[in-house]
């Protein structure tokens, strides 16, 4: 079954396991029923045991799902969410606002320099860089980020496990230290499958705020990303380049259809500014002018909340705290009726 009919019959909310056993289709269910009432004769019994041992050999393994602490909320704003993610190294490479980045395999000398310059300021600047870890482009920028001390996660098309594409064992590695994180839809061990790789897209523009477009031809796999973006509402951004260099063809169409036209890390950080930017100094004594100055005192969250929604991910870069002491700080504070949860983040109110 897919993740859209399997996300469609969750929110039905089955009773367990009989609702399960009637909403399933056939062969599903004969599966399950098996398994329930003789697990020693079902395969999935080796397969759950299989996936328990692998997550309690290290403390960098997760199974992430929506009410995880970490499970990341742009998610659920996409059509075709994953149901879970197992994910692989650092998870606090999910906390900082996030930018895809894709483009070529095949990518020129100055389409790497420019994937590696933007990654690296992007990094600087406080932001995780996402992408699929393919050769080329997507490659060239993580591990950029990552050197530059900043953070990057690579969603793949296969188990968190598994190397793939093989040439990049070395950002397999790479992404399992700290700053680094894999995440895939798909089990460990699940070997890639071409099938696979239009719906890992989805993650990676899923989990962004935007994404960038280096270089593409004109029927790359990034004007794929490019699109999904679109589908998802997120921003979508595109370099330049000679009408000369195929590799560029691709970008200047996504430009002539929209995309945001980018010289500079600027360009992007501009539009995305209300969503995730660090306020500025004078952004947030606007801010801590407008709350009550006992809360902006003594409350971490509360002097950085405004009328304006604010994503939990800026909350946890900004207040210092942890996802989970922020989260359930945030909780606290809206059982107090002192701040709730709006389109695009959370708001403080007014005091009564």
């Amino acid at each position: 079954m897919g993740s859209r009919q399997l996300s469609t019959l969750a929110e039905q909310s089955p009773a367990w396991p009989q609702g399960w056993l009637s909403a399933l289709p056939g062969e599903a269910a004969t599966a399950l029923r098996l398994w329930l009432d003789h697990p020693a004769r079902s395969p999935i019994t080796s397969r759950v045991e299989a996936d328990l041992a692998w997550l309690d050999d290290g403390p960098d393994r997760h199974l992430l799902h929506p009410g995880h602490p970490a499970w990341p909320w742009l998610l659920d704003e996409i059509p075709d969410p994953p149901l879970l993610l197992w994910a692989l190294g650092d998870l606090e490479a999910l906390v900082p606002p996030k930018l895809a980045m894709v483009g070529s395999r095949r990518p020129t000398r100055e389409g790497l320099g420019n994937a590696a310059a933007f990654s690296r300021e992007l990094a600087a600047r406080g932001w995780s860089i996402v992408s699929g870890m393919a050769l080329g482009i997507d490659g060239a920028a993580q591990e950029a980020a990552l050197e530059a001390g900043g953070k990057s996660v690579g969603v793949l098309a296969c188990g968190v496990d598994v190397v793939y594409p093989p040439r990049h064992h070395r950002l397999h590695e790479r992404l399992q230290a700290p700053g680094g994180l894999l995440v895939s839809e798909h089990p460990p061990g699940t070997r890639a499958r071409a099938g696979f790789f239009p719906r890992r897209n989805r993650i990676v523009t899923g989990l962004s705020l935007g994404v960038l477009v280096v270089e593409a031809a004109e029927r790359s796999g990034s004007l794929i990303s490019a699109r999904l973006a679109t589908e998802q509402n997120r921003e979508v951004f595109a370099l330049p380049g000679s009408l000369h260099n195929p590799q560029s063809r691709g970008c200047l169409q996504l430009i002539r259809q929209g995309a945001v036209l980018v010289r500079e890390v600027d360009d992007i950080l501009l539009e995305l500014v209300q969503w995730a930017a660090v306020p500025s100094a004078t952004t947030a004594l606007s801010r801590s002018d407008e709350a009550p100055e006992d809360a902006v005192e003594s409350d971490a969250l509360l002097r950085w909340l405004s009328s304006s929604p604010t994503p939990v991910d800026s909350l946890v870069g900004l207040s210092g705290l942890g996802v989970i002491e922020c989260q359930r700080r945030l909780i606290e504070l809206e059982l107090e009726g002192r701040v709730t949860q709006a389109m695009g983040g959370w708001i403080r109110l007014p005091t009564p």
